[in-house]
């Protein structure tokens, strides 16, 4: 795996109702090691969808520096795997095509993408569902698809936006220890925006607290793996952190 490397980043917007420039990012840097779980929470409007859509090349920076393993990041790339709120799977594809879908388009044949895609099925605890459709499955299993699909391409950073606020709260936090299990497993290096302060703290072995398009900073979780919801809850680190984390946003 790569890191993440975000130098002096900025994004500025023209816009055409008051003919003014926007400054919606303001010199963020940001480094996210080889490996590392970051976690990025702020007030709606601070800049975390806008970040992350520049570093997944889906939106131009208009200054710094975006670096993947040390190489500029300058459109979409198989480095960088993204996964959304929404489940955005192909609906006409089973479960296992969609997740063999990264490594097809990548020329990896037949046998052996469908061979990387029952693995991370595996991973998953979805190796029954293989041969079903999107339609088929329930929410938390549609999202844990998208994430395993994301994974199958072997991306060096995996960019994850809000990826569970679309499920209930229960299926919400089997998703999280899930997701969890599995990058223990893979180590991909992960960047994952949030409005939960509490899914932020259990996921993360940093949590980065954004303003108005700043860093406001920066809070190390040393929490043991693997973790689960019911030691968490009964966790004092876990609730002066997630305490510590709100604090922060609440000044944002």
């Amino acid at each position: 795996m790569k890191g993440l490397t975000l130098r002096h980043l900025s994004k500025t917007y023209f816009d055409p109702y008051s003919g003014t420039r926007v400054d919606a990012i303001h010199d963020v840097s940001l480094q996210v090691e080889a490996g590392e779980f970051v976690s990025v929470v702020g007030p709606s409007g601070c800049g975390k969808t806008t970040i992350l859509n520049m570093i997944a090349g889906f939106l131009p920076h208009s200054g710094g520096d975006i670096l993947v393993g040390g190489k500029p990041v300058k459109g979409p790339g198989p480095d960088r795997g993204v996964v959304f709120q929404s489940f955005a799977l192909f609906p006409w594809k089973t479960v296992l095509d969609n997740v063999a879908f990264g490594p097809k388009m990548r020329g990896v044949a037949r046998a052996e993408r469908e061979k990387i895609a029952r693995e991370y099925l595996a991973i998953a605890g979805l190796s029954e569902a293989a041969g079903r459709y999107p339609s088929e499955l329930s929410g938390g299993m549609q999202q844990r698809v998208g994430v395993v699909r994301a994974l199958a391409n072997d991306p060096d950073v995996l960019l994850m936006d809000e990826p569970f606020a679309s499920v209930d709260a229960q299926t919400r936090m089997t998703l999280q220890e899930e997701l969890t299990r599995i990058w223990a497993e893979k180590r991909n290096t992960v960047l994952f925006i949030t409005h939960d302060v509490g899914e932020a703290v259990f996921l993360a072995d940093r949590v980065v607290v954004l303003t108005k398009g700043r860093v406001l900073d920066e809070i190390k979780v040393g929490l043991p793996r693997p973790r689960k919801w019911d030691d968490a809850n009964k966790d004092p680190e876990f609730q002066r952190l997630s305490a510590q984390v709100l604090e922060k946003v609440r000044a944002a």
